[in-house]
């Protein structure tokens, strides 16, 4: 498995990472089961969030109460959670207040006295950056926060926010795919006209902007075909991508899933897959992408047949 250090922290991850969304209706078997396979297969991050789950902090607990990990065993991993998503409403808020009560809330439910990584969770329009710095430093000096970031986050607002946060805002969960990757494609694509995949979203230049300033960008959805829209893989909406999937595959003794995930981690971005299974098997063919090496001919050649424009 290959590793990486979160930018200006002393966290060492690896570049596939447990999403834990879905875990809500699982048994303390099935969780620790998924649990154990991603460790074997050399993840020890997984990723978490206040909203998971039918309740607030439901996928949190679930995870606690199945693994009841002791305090070196919980040493041994590095649990993220976000915070920000309001369901019932007001939809989104950063307000000092909701984050702080959310993070209380998030290590009770994890039964741990810190949390390695949090995340702002999807932009909050109505932000107001010194409420999040305050927030912030208070949860940095009490020990309850080891390092912050943001999720679906434009430079802009990656910008606004550090006119006030001190802490360097270490990553940026945002979806990505071969098939729903609009991040590398409209650079590939720059100021072709004619081309829909050149147009110019939230500002522009998001992934140059997190590899500039040192922020990981991390992978979620990495196998939907769009914004929840079923995966790609095996899908006969995309018989060219996955026939070219199922070559490399066979080409380099892995399954399909592995090949989806080594288009993302052979990006020089040093990018981290969030996985969202919850079928073992599949956490265990994902992470055997983590350091495969694509060829560059070989990654443009999965980009174009998911129907990229390669000029």
């Amino acid at each position: 498995m290959k590793t990486l250090t979160l930018p200006g922290t002393d966290v060492v991850a690896p570049n596939v990472v447990l999403g834990l969304m879905r875990i809500a209706e699982k048994s303390d078997d099935e969780i620790r089961e998924l649990v154990r396979t991603a460790r074997d297969a050399g993840i020890d991050f997984v990723d978490h969030a206040d909203v998971y789950g039918r309740e607030k902090h439901e996928c949190e607990r679930r995870f606690a109460d199945a693994m009841a990990l002791t305090p070196s065993q919980r040493d041994e991993i590095t649990i993220q959670t976000k915070c920000g998503i309001v369901p019932e409403g007001p939809y989104f808020d950063f307000s000092y207040e909701h984050i702080m009560t959310s993070v209380e809330g998030s290590l009770q439910a994890l039964r741990t006295d810190h949390v390695d990584v949090l995340l702002l969770h999807r932009p909050d329009a109505l932000v107001e950056p010194d409420e999040v710095a305050r927030a912030f430093d208070e949860l940095e000096a009490a020990g309850k926060v080891r390092a912050f970031g943001v999720s679906n986050h434009t430079p802009r607002q990656i910008e606004l926010l550090k006119r006030s946060v001190r802490q360097p805002l270490v990553a940026n969960q945002v979806q990505l795919s071969i098939t729903h990757a609009a991040l590398v494609a409209q650079g590939v694509a720059g100021n072709m006209v004619a081309e829909d995949q050149s147009v110019t979203r939230d500002g522009g230049g998001l992934l140059d902007y997190c590899r500039l300033n040192d922020i990981t960008v991390q992978a979620w959805s990495p196998f939907q075909a769009g914004f929840f829209t079923g995966t790609f893989l095996g899908s006969p909406e995309y018989p060219e991508l996955n026939a070219v999937i199922d070559r490399l595959a066979a080409q380099y003794d892995v399954p399909p899933i592995a090949i989806a995930t080594a288009w993302i981690t052979r990006h020089p971005a040093q990018m981290q897959v969030v996985l969202g299974t919850t079928t073992p098997e599949r956490v265990a063919g994902a992470a055997l992408g983590s350091d495969l090496p694509l060829t560059r001919a070989e990654w443009y050649e999965l980009f174009r047949a998911a129907g990229h424009i390669v000029p």
